[in-house]
């Protein structure tokens, strides 16, 4: 059932797809240059989570919402190919959202657990990780193409991906979609609060220390580049993952709605509808935020940003000055 709300919800998808494509190819590019003064580790957790956000915008917003509100049906809307399309969109997802987890314990172990750093905190480590985390999260979404039906069949061939009824009523699959909804998002909500929590504990206990070892604590006020570059990584660190908290809290919650009230998604009453809606369109604007997060909490990123703005015209300027020669 479609409502006179989902014209709002598709504009915003709409205006999504237009601002997050660029927004995160323009991280991945400045990112990948390695000149925005940060560690080979950090920039490469950084460019997988650009990368992964990408995909969300790509196999959520415009394989899914766009293309289904704004075109006829396609090859898409073949079962077994939007059933593909469901293992694609939820990798994509727990990709984001593990390699935002990876990226808060790369800092947490920089900052917190300086014998481990030498060994863990290096490209080689980080390129290990991402790419084991993103093969076990792939295959942990095969079982998703066996969820969905067809709606209808047209000349022999199934069409539409409907989800089972099923899938709300038997053990396997509920216990499937704890698991799924558990490892994304509720474990990495308390693995990155934890993480946070024991990273701020341990700058306040050694700032304390580092105060009191440079006089600080008699008055003096000297600047210390350790816990600058300490409070930088922090603010970058703290403005990810708690951009990820908010605008994952609304799915969160509904998920936790459902389950513990026993109302299936396709029971929902019109306002059950806009809530669920809603923790979709804030879950979607999560993969679009992590590059303005750059350009506020990262100068020489802002200064790399001005320069790829700057360079077309700069150059098409330098082209018509040779011409008049």
């Amino acid at each position: 059932m479609r409502y006179p709300v989902d014209q709002i919800f598709n504009i915003y998808y709409l205006i999504l797809a237009v601002i997050g494509v660029p927004a995160n190819l323009l991280a991945v590019v400045i990112l990948s240059r390695g000149k925005c003064g940060l560690s080979c580790c950090t920039t490469r957790y950084l460019v997988a989570m650009a990368m992964a956000d990408l995909l969300v915008i790509i196999t959520a917003v415009i394989m899914g919402k766009i293309s289904y509100s704004y075109f006829p049906p396609c090859f898409l809307y073949i079962t077994p190919v939007c059933s593909v399309h469901a293992i694609l969109f939820s990798a994509a997802t727990d990709c984001s959202v593990w390699f935002t987890v990876m990226f808060t314990f790369d800092r947490f172990v920089t900052i917190c657990l300086q014998k481990l750093k030498a060994k863990y905190c290096t490209g080689k480590t980080s390129g290990v990780v991402l790419a084991t985390t993103g093969t076990l999260l792939c295959l942990k979404n095969i079982p998703w193409y066996f969820t969905s039906e067809f709606g209808e069949i047209i000349d022999n061939v199934p069409w539409f991906c409907n989800r089972k009824t099923s899938f709300y009523t038997e053990i396997g699959w509920i216990v499937f979609d704890w698991f799924d909804t558990v490892l994304t998002p509720l474990l990495p909500f308390a693995l990155i609060m934890l993480l946070n929590a024991l990273t701020v504990r341990h700058i306040f206990v050694a700032s304390r220390v580092r105060k009191g070892l440079r006089g600080q604590s008699q008055g003096e006020n000297r600047s210390d580049p350790e816990m600058e570059s300490r409070r930088k990584s922090v603010i970058l660190l703290f403005t990810l993952s708690g951009s990820f908290i908010i605008l994952w809290l609304l799915y969160v919650i509904y998920f936790l709605y459902y389950t513990i009230t026993g109302t299936s998604p396709m029971d929902f009453t019109y306002s059950e509808y806009i809530f669920q809606q809603v923790g979709y369109l804030l879950r979607g604007l999560s993969c679009c935020t992590n590059t303005f997060i750059y350009g506020v909490t990262q100068y020489k990123f802002r200064e790399q940003v001005k320069d790829a703005v700057n360079y077309p015209v700069t150059s098409i300027i330098q082209l018509m000055n040779k011409n008049k020669k």
